[in-house]
């Protein structure tokens, strides 16, 4: 099943557009926090606390999360957490303080913790065929495949639209006289509002599941099981978390180092940075048109996606080239897109039920605890080198903080493993 037929699913489509619109929100958010954060600190590590406003979340959040997204239905879960970071979006950019912006970022993200799990244990229910379900009969893994990239496509796809957009409300603020960070109001808010679309987009969706079969399930397992903490005893998740950690590893280090990175090595304006950010989004829809067409075992488009991420960064912190580095984020985009839409298609493939919301919470955890580290020790080992006035190998500091991060990510390939040894694309049930 192609994308016109998943389009074509009431309910998926409307979930999708409202997580476009929120997606192209959280983008413009993420962008004017940087640059706010920036301009209240000047610390290329306080950018870099932005992102690690996503360790905490996840160390602390993902337990209460795991209980959350197995106790609510998906659907009022999704709905409360909407109206919750539309009330956070519009407090954060009130007062120009750096601890109260880093308060109501983390509480955002806390609460974003228990939305995702919810939406991508959902997708499975919303693409299967009623009738066939009788008969027995399931969608097959190219098609929840397809779906997890439709998914995917709404936050990635909007890279490129959310930085522009962004850059565009900056200039038309500086034309309008507004000066400290009255110039970031409008974007947070608009972000705030976007909230309250994808509030009104899930409400019409009657039902998000689970399906009788998964409640009944889960009533059995929630007898037995009960903590975050269950998630890591399931194979398949010890499978798949190393090369989501590691793809963190490499996105954190990226978007940490990116403002300096394209200032001070590549001598260019912020306009070149958001056209980094903008072709890394174009990456990650190349990337989703090859794993639709793809015909790989998942595992293998995991570990081939990873390490091709691994080395493209590794090359962009070597060469240190405009060129090479715009045609690096395209490939990085489309190779970071493919390792994750390729571990949530095996999670949602090997797990039903309240495992299946487990393993989601699971992965959204360590893929915000990975992105967050990383971007702490990138923008700290680049600061402690500056300050040293240390340049191993004549490689200044953000150079060589992000080929090494390009190498680390690398060698984390080796750490993902099928749980069974070689699996063909379609696992077993775990």
């Amino acid at each position: 099943m192609g994308l016109k037929e998943q389009l074509n699913r009431r309910d998926f489509r409307r979930l999708m557009v409202g997580q476009t619109v929120s997606s192209l929100g959280d983008w413009m958010g993420t962008l004017a926090l940087m640059y706010f954060v920036l301009e209240l600190s000047g610390s290329t590590t306080a950018v870099g606390g932005v992102l690690v406003l996503r360790l905490l979340p996840s160390a602390l959040g993902a337990p209460v999360a795991a209980r959350v997204v197995t106790r609510w239905r998906r659907r009022s879960v999704m709905l409360t957490s909407d109206l919750i970071r539309l009330g956070m979006a519009v407090a954060l950019p009130v007062l120009p303080w750096l601890w109260w912006v880093y308060f109501w970022a983390f509480a955002i993200e806390v609460v974003g913790l228990c939305f995702l799990p919810a939406r991508d244990a959902s997708i499975p229910y919303l693409i299967e065929d009623r009738d066939e379900k009788k008969h027995g009969r399931e969608h097959d893994t190219g098609t929840l495949e397809v779906a997890n990239g439709i998914t995917m496509a709404t936050s990635y796809g909007m890279i490129p639209v959310g930085a522009g957009l962004f850059g565009l409300m900056l200039w038309a603020s500086n034309n309008a006289g507004w000066e400290g960070h009255w110039r970031y109001v409008v974007v947070f808010w608009l972000n705030a509002l976007t909230y309250l679309v994808s509030y009104f987009a899930i409400r019409s969706i009657p039902d998000l599941g689970p399906a009788p079969g998964e409640r009944w399930a889960a009533e059995q397992e929630r007898k037995q099981q009960g903590s975050f903490l269950d998630a890591l005893r399931l194979r398949v998740v010890r499978g798949v978390l190393p090369g989501v950690a590691v793809v963190a590893l490499g996105l954190g280090a990226l978007f940490s180092l990116g403002v300096v990175f394209v200032k001070d090595v590549l001598d260019a304006s912020p306009v070149g940075f958001g056209v980094l950010v903008a072709l890394f989004g174009v990456g990650a829809m190349t990337g989703l048109i090859i794993v639709r067409n793809g015909r790989w075992p998942l595992m293998t488009q995991i570990r081939t996606a990873t390490a091709l991420q691994g080395l493209t960064i590794a090359t962009m912190g070597a060469v240190a080239s405009i060129a090479w580095s715009f045609a690096g984020a395209v490939i990085f985009g489309g190779a970071a897109t493919a390792a994750l839409v390729g571990g949530i298609t095996y999670m949602q493939e090997s797990l039903e039920g309240y495992r299946r919301n487990l393993a989601l919470t699971a992965f959204h955890a360590v893929l915000r605890f990975g992105l967050a580290l990383a971007a702490l020790l990138a923008g700290a080992a680049s600061d402690l080198l500056e300050r040293w006035d240390v340049s191993p190998l004549g490689m200044v500091p953000p150079r060589l903080v992000l080929a090494v991060s390009g190498l680390v990510v690398i060698a984390g390939t080796f750490l993902i493993r099928a749980p069974d040894g070689p699996q063909d694309r379609r696992p077993k049930p775990i």
